[in-house]
């Protein structure tokens, strides 16, 4: 006896919050239970900011509406529907998405929560479902269907195997995957002498010149930055240009994590043609904070482990259109390996690739390397 309920509000969403321990708890998944499989529970606020319809500027335009679900009294599952505007506009679509998906092992939960949010999306004129994407694609985005082994880093999802059948058995399919490449500094960035030479020489020949990103001016840095981003990402599936407001907001939080003198950016004379932003796996500290709150003690935590964290996360990177036939990613790993080398890095995730991201792709893995963690992006038609 399934109960679907829509919640509201500030206890509404607190509620919705909080039912991600009692789900992996339920479920025996997960850091709630003790459990000692990859999870890392999410920080509360965080979460709480990406649903905040009020003061997240993701939400200007775009709607949502969540549902858990409940089995006599007790939590074990829950779900989003969100209609983002912006995005059906920017491609002419009529897509609806859903996000913040979990649930026990039960055909008969995961199939309410879907079908709910479905009806959401279908009254709203929407036709199909995709997701999961919370909320959006600059955001944590798809399911894990390979790489539970591992531990998710810095705004990556992890959710137990049994999710994929889940959606499966749901009529969901796979409409895009993103990968995850690992990249330690002794293997991956330690660039061989001949590409050095060939960066060397793409270097002299493009006039290219690399500068650590400056976090004193950090607004007039992410202008930049966010023009480069939208135009490097221009034509990507699923791209949607974030507004100034949502990609500065996402900054801000960014700021405590980031790496300046591993975040650097491509000039060439006073354009910036190329960057590259890499931030510390927080994620390294929050395994140690299961209940996801931000205590003083978690606060403390925070303050003194992290900037000893030597792992992290290129959240973003992005290459000027004109610019990407021009032999330029050996010249960005070299710079990226003199940088490891400078800085005690230990190495990196770079996350999500598509996986029909050939140009990409093909030269990470010439230099040996090859994706460790793949997560789907699931529609089904309403």
């Amino acid at each position: 006896m399934i109960r679907i309920e829509e919640v509201n509000g500030r206890r509404g969403t607190a509620a919705f919050v909080d039912a991600w321990w009692q789900i992996r708890a339920a479920s025996g998944a997960g850091p709630a239970n003790g459990s000692r499989d990859a999870a890392v529970a999410p920080l509360r606020m965080v979460v709480k900011d990406a649903l905040d319809t009020r003061g997240n500027p993701f939400y200007q335009d775009a709607d949502r509406a969540l549902f858990l679900a409940y089995d006599e009294g007790r939590v074990v599952g829950r779900i989003a529907a969100i209609e983002n505007r912006w995005h059906n506009r920017h491609h002419e679509d009529r897509v609806g998405f859903f996000g913040f998906f979990e649930s026990i092992d039960d055909v008969a939960v995961a199939g309410a929560l879907l079908s709910r949010a479905e009806e959401w999306l279908a009254h709203r004129g929407l036709t199909s479902s995709r997701g999961p994407i919370s909320p959006s694609m600059n955001h944590e985005s798809g399911l894990l269907v390979e790489g539970f082994e591992h531990p998710p880093v810095l705004m990556t999802p992890w959710n137990p195997a049994y999710y994929v059948p889940l959606l499966e058995a749901a009529a969901y399919g796979k409409v895009q995957d993103l990968l995850g490449y690992d990249i330690p500094a002794d293997r991956g960035l330690a660039i061989p002498e001949r590409i050095g030479r060939l960066a060397e020489r793409t270097k002299k020949r493009t006039g290219i010149r690399f500068r650590s990103l400056d976090v004193s001016i950090l607004e007039r840095e992410a202008g930049k930055v966010r023009d480069l981003y939208c135009d490097a990402w221009s034509g990507n599936w699923g791209f949607v240009p974030p507004s100034w407001e949502e990609f500065w907001h996402t900054a801000k939080d960014l700021k405590s994590v980031l790496v300046p003198e591993f975040s650097y950016v491509a000039e060439v004379g006073d354009e910036i043609v190329g960057f590259m932003l890499l931030a510390r796996d927080v994620n390294e500290v929050l395994r140690d904070v299961p209940s996801g709150r931000l205590t003083p003690i978690t606060v403390f935590k925070l303050l003194t482990r992290l900037p000893r964290v030597r792992r992290g996360r290129i959240v973003l990177l992005g290459l000027r259109a004109e610019y990407r036939n021009r032999g330029l990613f050996p010249l960005f790993s070299y710079e990226s390996a003199r940088l490891a080398q400078e800085t005690g890095f230990l190495g990196a995730e770079a996350s999500w690739i598509l996986d029909d991201n050939d140009a990409l792709i093909a030269p990470m893995e010439a230099m040996g390397l090859r994706a460790y963690k793949r997560w789907r992006i699931y529609e089904r038609t309403l």
